[in-house]
């Protein structure tokens, strides 16, 4: 975990967007099976739950990485929700109330698929966006400056401790993909005609504004990886290993925590012989 996970001050530019590991595909077979008897444990025990977060650049790998991590927990064991332009409802509370009320319950696995973290991301890079929230102390383009920003991140640092502090794992991913390897993906939407439905012009309009992006990313990373909800900088330029590294980091997160199956109370325990001559007995 540790070469990845955020515990320094760190600059985007200097990090590395690709690495290969052999047999990953076999590797991560191996993972899957184990988060999903984690869940399943995780699940009988009740005491906790774990939210993913993933953010990265458009084509950065998370729909797939989600499929491919995922594929082997129970169903009903997780849960992804996709944060997409907020509606009116969602408009009429604060910036964290969609987030809150999609938090998983104890025992599941909620993932953030773009998070609350664009609220200090897209707004930032387009701050334009926030008037249609109806902020009173926003009047003006001038209000939204780097203090307005920090104290939404404070603001966040605050909600994720809280929600760890009552039993919610949060571990936060940033899919690191490199400008070049964005133009090869975008360009295979084009070429393939299977993959035309996923491109929209708005990718390009969006890349055109990647250095903000990069400079929002790294404010973002270095002012919110805390203790209780570490960020980790994953390099996203081949998927496969990028797959594999997330999903190391959260078996080894959650088999530290050793969960427990809860055991039959002892005064069931004891009946269990005349329970199997009642059933068999039928």
């Amino acid at each position: 975990m540790k070469p990845y996970q955020v515990t320094t001050k760190i600059n985007l530019s200097e990090i590395n967007t690709k690495e290969v590991i052999e047999n990953a595909t076999k590797k991560l077979k191996k993972n899957r099976k184990k988060l999903s008897k984690l869940q399943d444990t995780m699940y009988a025990e009740g005491k906790y739950a774990v939210l993913i977060c993933l953010q990265g650049m458009d084509t950065s790998g998370k729909d797939s990485l989600i499929r491919e991590v995922f594929k082997d927990v129970n169903a009903q064991g997780v849960e992804v929700h996709s944060f997409k332009v907020p509606t009116e409802l969602e408009l009429s509370h604060n910036y964290l109330w969609r987030h809150y009320i999609a938090l998983p319950e104890k025992g599941k696995i909620g993932i953030f698929n773009r998070t609350h973290y664009e609220n200090v991301l897209v707004t930032r890079v387009h701050p334009e966006y926030v008037f249609s929230e109806n902020i009173p102390t926003v009047k003006s383009l001038e209000d939204l400056n780097d203090e307005f920003y920090n104290k939404r991140m404070e603001e966040i640092n605050n909600f994720e401790q809280q929600i760890a502090n009552n039993g919610t794992i949060v571990l936060k991913f940033f899919l690191n993909l490199s400008k070049n390897e964005q133009k090869n993906r975008l360009l295979r939407r084009l070429k393939l005609k299977e993959k035309n439905w996923k491109f929209s012009p708005g990718d390009l309009k969006e890349r055109q504004l990647w250095e903000k992006y990069q400079f929002c990313y790294q404010e973002l990373l270095n002012k919110t990886s805390t203790e209780n909800a570490p960020w980790f900088v994953i390099p996203a330029d081949d998927k496969t290993t990028a797959r594999l590294i997330v999903s190391d980091i959260i078996v080894e997160t959650l088999q530290k925590l050793d969960f427990k199956e809860p055991e039959l109370p002892e005064k069931y325990k004891i009946e269990i012989g005349n329970y199997k001559k009642q059933l068999e007995s039928e």
